[in-house]
């Protein structure tokens, strides 16, 4: 496949659109790590049981 002069523009783009959604599918997962680690923090405040 050619794409003539537009070759590094197109793959620039595509590394950083994979790089945008590499960081926000990390940042979801340690969110989400830290919210289930938040809930269990607060249920053991209140003694009950998962």
């Amino acid at each position: 496949m050619d794409f003539g002069p537009y070759a590094s523009f197109i793959g620039g783009a595509y590394g950083f659109a994979a790089l945008v959604l590499g960081a926000l599918i990390v940042n979801g997962w340690r969110d989400g790590r830290a919210q289930r680690r938040a809930l269990a923090a607060l249920q053991d405040e209140r003694g009950e049981q998962a």
